[in-house]
């Protein structure tokens, strides 16, 4: 950390990260069917615009690897929720279908920036203040959707709400990018402490020694393979929950109106307190321990969903579903940022690319499959996905510290 920026200081800024990522997007999510009615477009246009923004995004996670390797992930996070900023303006003011789709074409890749740049982010403060604290921003993210949606839920009803709305989560997102362009934690790879207490301040310093820049180590790529892969299945079940719990709940289980979303708000609601509590979990129990647990309860979440129909049974098993998804995906980026200390830009970049791929899969699979056996079946596939988790969960365990340890300094600030 910088000498006049305290680590409680960074942890707020990247905090501040987190929250306006987690606004902006349930912003966007639940304005949907405004939009949807204002530019009279169908549900398979609805479809293609989030597809948009998740082949925008995973672009937006490339060109934030790039940014970190360069300039600092701290860069890469201003000018992604810069980005999004404008881009929700747009699509708030923008009522021309180029315009409309620019805007949401900008929304994406400014969302992949953030999520790969504030991954980075966490995994730096996480080592500088040396515990577990990913679980916390991960918990701000998600109270900050909660609230969104909300707040949506609340002033549906007047005409114009979606637009402003968004227009507000602009403002967040532009607030966020001004708060951090010096508060969060700067960063250069490959900087390494020879001896001595390593001080961060714009530059590479050491007390009283010289810090060197060795050769990069190769890429762990079993790794970012691993990790990449337990982020993808844990989307897949976070999107298959998130797109079909609502739909499961009224079409096939003919629920009441005021049960349908119950399923979703107790799945949040799990991954809320999931997350709340996880990093005092990993820290008496290890983050290994914690990953096994975790995989197994989001797998086991979906058997009362698929093989129980009933609306309590369902809700129950989307609540077991949250405590895994919740749990899991900090701990994936954890500890794939340990996998190469020197690389961490690109390792929590390239990790982050799977994200969009399991929130293509789970929406889209799971569909594709309930329109065979039906949806009770199509959730076995989240529940075979997870499953396999737990039986690497060893591989989440910290490694044995080195004997020198890289120091995360950003020259260009």
């Amino acid at each position: 950390m910088a000498t006049n920026d305290p680590p409680a200081t960074a942890r707020l800024a990247i905090g501040a990260t987190y929250a306006a990522q987690g606004f902006g997007y349930a912003t966007v999510v639940t304005a949907l069917p405004a939009l949807k009615d204002r530019q009279g477009i169908d549900d398979t246009a609805v479809s293609l615009i989030v597809l948009l923004v998740c082949v925008a995004a995973a672009a937006g996670s490339v060109v934030a690897e790039q940014l970190a390797t360069r300039r600092g992930s701290r860069t890469a996070v201003g000018l992604g929720l810069a980005t999004q900023a404008v881009a929700v303006a747009l699509v708030a003011t923008g009522t021309a279908p180029v315009a409309f789709l620019a805007g949401f074409a900008a929304y994406g890749l400014g969302l992949g920036m953030v999520d790969a740049a504030s991954g980075i982010q966490g995994v730096l403060a996480q080592r500088a203040l040396g515990r577990p604290v990913m679980s916390s921003f991960f918990a701000l993210y998600t109270a900050a959707a909660i609230v969104a949606a909300l707040a949506m839920s609340a002033l549906a009803a007047r005409p114009g709400t979606a637009n402003w709305a968004l227009l507000v989560a602009g403002a967040v997102l532009a607030g966020a990018s001004w708060f951090g362009r010096r508060r969060l934690v700067p960063h250069q790879p490959g900087v390494v402490e020879v001896s001595g207490k390593a001080e961060v301040s714009g530059r590479a310093e050491v007390s009283g020694r010289a810090a060197v820049a060795p050769a990069r180590a190769a890429l762990p790529l079993r790794g970012i393979w691993l990790f990449g892969g337990v982020v993808l299945v844990a989307f897949v079940a976070d999107s298959a929950v998130s797109t079909w719990s609502s739909i499961y709940l009224d079409d096939s289980l003919r629920a009441s109106a005021a049960v349908v979303p119950l399923g979703y708000a107790a799945y949040q609601a799990a991954i809320l307190v999931t997350r709340i509590v996880a990093d005092r979990w990993v820290h008496r129990s290890g983050r290994a321990r914690v990953a096994a647990i975790a995989a197994a309860v989001g797998a086991l979440g979906f058997v009362p969903v698929a093989l129980l129909p009933t609306p309590l049974a369902a809700i129950g098993g989307f609540a077991l579903v949250g405590v895994g998804v919740g749990a899991l995906v900090p701990l994936a980026f954890s500890a794939a940022g340990e996998l190469a200390p020197d690389r961490v830009d690109e390792v929590v970049a390239r990790v982050n690319l799977f994200n969009y791929a399991g929130a293509v899969l789970g929406a889209v699979v799971v569909g594709l499959i309930s329109n065979g056996p039906g949806l009770a079946i199509a959730f076995l596939l989240p529940l075979v996905l997870l499953a396999p988790v737990a039986g690497v969960a060893r591989r989440f365990a910290p490694k044995p510290a080195p004997a020198t340890s890289p120091v995360a300094t950003d020259a260009a600030g």
